[in-house]
């Protein structure tokens, strides 16, 4: 192992999240899961959507990958809806799969979101940091970029490239 992979949690296929993956992974060192491709439900305390897609994904995630970077765009000052929901399943691998959920202690993750302006409210971050901490991950950081039209701002992509150097 010692691989990385980007879970993307967007709305949009090829919007600026992905620009961005792009360019963080031009030299494709990173597996992406796009989270538009499986049927994740919400989290239910009855465990009603254990059949969807998420418990698999976890279970390949955990075991093929060492660093788990989450991408998200910031919609309404938060991660997207795809993403949240991701989150809020984690749950399920402190409830109903425990053992697969203590797997996750002494990975890594990072996360970078993208916005429009350079304009990301403080306290963003605290729900990967935290849920890492809880996890028993190691939070490597985080990076906001922005974009100029439709490019990515120059001082946004040196922070992509200083984010990289964490990540690798």
């Amino acid at each position: 192992m010692g691989s990385t992979v980007i879970i993307k949690g967007s709305s949009k296929r090829k919007g600026n999240t992905q620009k961005i993956i792009d360019y963080l992974n031009k030299d494709n060192d990173f597996d992406v899961i796009d989270l538009l491709d499986y049927t994740i439900g919400p989290f239910d305390y009855e465990f009603k959507n254990s059949n969807d897609d998420f418990l698999p994904l976890m279970e390949k995630v955990i075991s093929q990958y060492d660093t788990i970077v989450f991408a998200t765009p910031v919609y309404w000052y938060n991660m997207s809806g795809t993403m949240k929901i991701f989150f809020d399943r984690l749950s399920d691998l402190l409830h109903y799969r425990k053992e697969l959920g203590r797997q996750l202690r002494g990975k890594k993750m990072a996360m970078f979101s993208n916005s429009g302006e350079n304009d990301l409210k403080k306290g963003f971050s605290m729900p990967f940091l935290e849920s890492a901490n809880y996890l028993g991950m190691h939070y490597l950081g985080d990076t906001h970029s922005w974009f100029t039209g439709d490019d990515i701002a120059q001082e946004a992509k040196k922070n992509i490239d200083l984010f990289s150097e964490k990540i690798l």
